[in-house]
Order: C-alpha cells, then sequence, then structure tokens
C-alpha cells in the first residue's frame, strides 16, 4: 500500500437467519467508528446478512477507497474462511480489479485476541 492509497476497513462475519445476532458486531463497528473516525469502515456478511462482501466493497470503491483491509471476524480457519471465502474475494477482486485487498488472519488466531479472551474467561477467577 502506498501513502496515496484511499484505505477502508471491512469486517467480516458469518451472518445468521437472526437478524439480532449481528449486535455484537454493530457495536464493534461503531466502536470503531468512535476510535477511528476518518477510516470509512464496513460490515459485511459470509451469509443471510446484507451487505455481502462484494457489496461492502463495491460502497467503500464508489467513495474512492483504492486499499481495503479486511479483518475475518471468525474465531478459526474453518471451511468457510478456506473454501466460501476464497470464492467470495475472486468475485470481488473481479469486479474491483482497481483495488488493492489486505486480508489478516481469523480474529480468533490473533494472539492479542486470545490473551484478551483468555483474560475475559479468567476474570473473577482469584
Amino acid at each position: 500500500m502506498t501513502a496515496m492509497d484511499r484505505r477502508a476497513l471491512i469486517l467480516y462475519a458469518h451472518g445468521a437467519r437472526d437478524p439480532r445476532w449481528a449486535e455484537p458486531f454493530e457495536r464493534l463497528l461503531a466502536r470503531l467508528r468512535e476510535k477511528r473516525p476518518e477510516l470509512p469502515t464496513a460490515l459485511a456478511y459470509l451469509d443471510y446478512l446484507q451487505p455481502d462482501l462484494k457489496s461492502a466493497a463495491q460502497a467503500l470503491a464508489a467513495q474512492g477507497i483504492s486499499a481495503i483491509r479486511i479483518v475475518p471476524l471468525f474465531f478459526g480457519r474453518g471451511g468457510h474462511l478456506r473454501e466460501d471465502f476464497p470464492r467470495q474475494m475472486k468475485a470481488v477482486q473481479a469486479a474491483l480489479p482497481q483495488v488493492k485487498f489486505e486480508i489478516v488472519e481469523a480474529a480468533g488466531e490473533a494472539p492479542n485476541v486470545l490473551d484478551v479472551l483468555a483474560d475475559f474467561a479468567l476474570a473473577g477467577m482469584e
């Protein structure tokens, strides 16, 4: 990525039939926007909910975004991230060849996320 890239962030989650399932992800998006109000951010879903990944990326690209970081909010790298996500990304990249994409590891595999979850689980166990 160059200094000239207009960057954005997409939080990518599974999705569910019950829209209430998305509430924690919407709160996370709101928190990101509080911390970095100048950074365009969006949620995208693998399944069931909208927007899907392609729609979210296209909406950001329409705002002049040239580089998008995608953060998979999955606990591990299961079938969805090994199979479904690459298929979706291929379609996104074909639709937006002018946009650079950075894909980070599944959130649940990041050591700092695991540390926070361990601290959460252990809270009050003294």
